[in-house]
């Protein structure tokens, strides 16, 4: 929220120049005339407040409240105190005294002489000004207010969401700010950083992890950063149902991300893909991080060296007997060892004769981990740069160990790559 604008909103409200008070009276009304005009201004109330709009003019913002407050002390109509109440008002926003603005702009509203959007315009002031002096539950009222009576101004309600937050009432405001979200995504647009802030850390406060969860779901979708999505990967790993078998499905995703930054996550990844019968996908992992920097130094390197060496020798291994490995599995129709040798052919970059082998193997009866197949399988769509087969692949991924959470994931990082 920009206190400035509000401010500018005030200025434009109380400026003399928007409203125009006819402040000249004839001596006869001001002995008693019988005929009485319902919004003039006497004579004598005339005199001082005439001065004080004239002292306003200069700039000479004391001078004009003193002038103003002869006139005040004055008997005077309820319209004479109105106009009163307005030139104070103008006043003290001129001046930046914010204790008279409040003062003089619930005057003002109180007088039940605005139009009805102008006291529309208001009330929306007064309830910023209690939102800036932190009297969360006046801001919250005057907002609520506004909006009752017609209001509309999506500002609005943002600052009813963050009076709501502020003063520690995490339930109604999660319960507004969803209204706004709703709006959003209604509008097919998407919500603001600020939202989400606060919607993460709502969830923080109420040791909410599945709400923290899904705020990070919407950063990854709207705002793709790689801390939101290091953030939301590590806690699918900690979840207690996750399945460790995923550990490496879960390094591709990071992968894919580029969000390996450590020697030892390059080294797992490649590990665990060699365990797995992939040693060509480990090379490729291996390969990157010494390209990146990040292997071929400090108190492991040796380590690293025999990792790469043995992923390439393995992988070398495996181009030499892949086809008699094929010809075994093809007689066996065993269609878990279909999909791995299939996946197999995708690492070593051979994408149509793996795909059509895995699709073969995701439907072969009997398979063994449908679910891990079909993640493996939608995976490999992504890396053959077959994007739009792979989302709807991963959108078949069913699973309450992790699997379906993670294709999610690969969805949102298809849909909404980071920049």
């Amino acid at each position: 929220m920009n206190h400035k604008q509000y401010i500018a909103i005030a200025l434009i409200l109380s400026a003399f120049g928007s409203t125009v008070f006819p402040l000249g009276m004839s001596s006869a009304y001001a002995e008693g005339e019988t005929a009485k005009p319902a919004d003039t201004v006497s004579a004598e109330v005339a005199k001082p407040l005439q001065a004080a709009q004239e002292l306003y003019k200069q700039k000479k913002y004391a001078e004009a409240l003193a002038a103003l407050n002869e006139a005040s002390a004055l008997k005077k109509t309820p319209y004479e105190a109105y106009v009163i109440d307005r030139t104070r008002a103008a006043i003290a926003t001129a001046s930046g005294d914010d204790k008279l603005k409040l003062e003089s702009y619930q005057a003002v509203v109180a007088s039940g002489r605005l139009a009805a959007d102008e006291q529309l315009k208001f009330v929306q002031a007064i309830s910023h000004l209690y939102y800036e002096k932190a009297d969360y539950a006046q801001a919250i009222a005057w907002t609520e207010r506004f909006l009752k009576e017609g209001g509309v101004d999506p500002q609005a309600h943002e600052l009813l969401v963050q009076s709501y937050y502020l003063s520690n009432d995490l339930p109604r405001a999660a319960k507004e700010l969803q209204i706004d979200l709703d709006a959003a995504e209604k509008a097919g647009t998407p919500p603001t950083d600020k939202q989400l802030h606060i919607l993460i850390s709502i969830a923080t406060k109420q040791n909410d992890n599945a709400g923290y969860v899904r705020a990070l779901e919407k950063f990854v979708t709207y705002y793709p950063k790689k801390e939101y999505w290091a953030d939301l990967l590590y806690r699918l790993q900690t979840r207690p149902d996750f399945s460790s078998r995923l550990t490496l499905d879960v390094y591709r995703l990071k992968f894919s991300l580029g969000l390996l930054s450590k020697p030892a996550e390059y080294v797992d990844m490649a590990e665990l893909a060699i365990l797995a019968g992939f040693p060509a996908e480990a090379k490729k992992v291996m390969e990157a991080g010494y390209k990146s920097g990040v292997l071929g130094a400090g108190a492991d390197a040796e380590k690293q060296k025999s990792v790469l060496n043995s992923a390439t020798r393995k992988a070398a291994d495996d181009l030499k007997t892949i086809a008699q490995t094929e010809a075994d599995v093809r007689k066996n129709k065993d269609g878990s060892g279909l999909a791995n040798l299939g996946y197999a052919y995708v690492t070593m970059n051979q994408f149509d004769k793996g795909l059509a082998l895995m699709e073969q193997g995701v439907k072969a009866p009997g398979s063994k981990r449908a679910e891990e197949a079909k993640l493996h399988l939608a995976t490999a769509y992504a890396l053959a740069g077959r994007t739009q087969e792979a989302i709807a692949a991963f959108k078949t991924v069913q699973g309450s160990d992790g699997s379906a959470d993670l294709a999610h994931y690969w969805v949102l990082q298809l849909t909404h790559p980071m920049p």
